[in-house]
């Protein structure tokens, strides 16, 4: 994989072909680098509309003089487990942040997300999400509030009576269900639009495909999301020994 952090050069040529409508991918392709850092480059400065080369190269080197300062202090912290190496797992979950912000989640709430997702036990809590991430306890019960609110975590209580915060595989599932939720809904106002607007009207027709196409989309959606469910996470009943 092509190596060596963006020079500002780089960081120009970004700025450019974001101006000319390029892809992620044919910037990286222009560049020889790894679309992922294109991506990550743009979305952790200002995302696709908000990119300024002079201004992300003076952020990066920020950053960059943050961490050197901060080493003392991370050199002490406990090395990762299964031999991980630190510095992979700090750029994975950049990466996987990126992705989720891509998705749509604010930066906050991806952060949060992608700390979970990495831990190998799958829960966190409040103080322990605030210590990885270095942020108030008020960013992060913000952040899960609103993860709550698409179903992406679930709380749950400790054996010392600590709220913890968990993703697990069932949470995908209850978030697919939601959305094909929020699609019904969708589709349910489009058609009283249809009446409203006029049968036959342009504008009718418009809103009437939008509940068509939501229709077919949310019932392939729920009718994958439930057999997925039961292929993926149902666990095999236990095996009983013949009977003498």
């Amino acid at each position: 994989m092509p190596g060596g952090r963006l020079t500002q050069q780089d960081r120009q040529q970004i700025a450019l072909g974001l101006a000319d409508g390029l892809a992620y991918a044919e910037i990286a392709r222009r560049l020889d680098r790894p679309t992922s850092t294109i991506t990550r480059e743009v979305m952790r400065n200002g995302g696709p509309t908000g990119y300024r080369a002079d201004l992300a190269h003076r952020a990066t080197e920020r950053r960059t003089h943050r961490r050197r300062q901060a080493a003392p202090r991370e050199s002490q912290a406990a090395p990762q487990p299964h031999g991980r190496d630190p510095e992979a797992v700090r750029e994975y979950e950049e990466m996987l942040t990126t992705v989720f912000m891509q998705s749509g989640l604010p930066k906050m709430m991806a952060r949060v997300l992608g700390c979970l997702y990495t831990t190998d036990a799958g829960s966190l809590t409040a103080s322990e999400l605030a210590q990885c991430l270095h942020v108030s306890p008020a960013s992060i019960s913000k952040a899960i509030a609103f993860l709550e609110s698409l179903d992406l975590v679930r709380r749950e209580r400790d054996e010392r009576r600590r709220e913890r915060y968990v993703v697990d595989d069932d949470l995908w599932y209850q978030s697919m269900i939601r959305s094909a939720r929020d699609n019904a809904q969708l589709v349910e106002t489009a058609r009283k639009g249809v009446g409203v607007l006029g049968p036959d009207t342009p504008a009718a027709t418009r809103l009437e495909n939008i509940a068509r196409f939501l229709d077919f989309v949310t019932e392939s959606l729920t009718r994958a999301a439930e057999q997925a469910r039961e292929v993926l996470h149902t666990k095999p009943a236990p095996h009983e020994p013949d009977a003498q």
